[in-house]
């Protein structure tokens, strides 16, 4: 009996443990969904063409993953890859590639740049509830500043679902 009774305190030790193990396992992430990807991308399109300028837009996940790539019926392949790389950029370093650019022109940040896929143009924001980044946005076929306020625009228009999705 007494090796009964051992066995099975044993056997919810080990239960209790291996649920904690378990639980500790999963990590739990919020990032875009492909229908906010598409509306931050359509916004940031109709954005830069009703100032006349003829870009692409990329949208990242938190993975800087490609959601969503579009372009103007008048943009480049050129445009179509900065503009993703942009995205991916803000992504990875959690802000504007303005920003960026400005941070790398100091010699110790400078290395940054070198890393595959970034790009230190203006035009790439950072998509996020709070302080978490969730994805990012590139815009690319104008100014620089001009591209970068493409891709707030795209942002802003989803602000009110960020705002419903953010920390409580």
């Amino acid at each position: 009996m007494y090796h009964t009774l051992r066995a099975v305190a044993l056997i919810a030790v080990l239960a209790i443990l291996s649920g904690r193990a378990g639980a500790q396992g999963v990590v739990m992430q919020r990032t875009i969904s492909l229908n906010m990807a598409k509306i931050i991308a359509e916004a940031t399109l109709a954005e830069c063409k009703s100032k006349g300028y003829n870009t692409a837009v990329a949208v990242v996940d938190r993975a800087g993953q490609v959601l969503v790539m579009m372009r103007d019926e008048n943009g480049s392949a050129q445009q179509v890859e900065m503009a993703r790389r942009k995205a991916y950029t803000a992504r990875m370093f959690r802000t504007s590639t303005l920003e960026f650019q400005k941070r790398t022109m100091d010699p110790k940040y400078a290395p940054q740049r070198d890393i595959a896929d970034i790009l230190a143009l203006g035009g790439g924001v950072p998509i996020q509830i709070g302080n978490e980044v969730i994805g990012a946005v590139g815009s690319s076929g104008s100014t620089q500043e001009q591209d970068d306020a493409c891709a707030k625009a795209g942002v802003a228009k989803v602000a009110d679902l960020l705002k419903t999705n953010g920390p409580n």
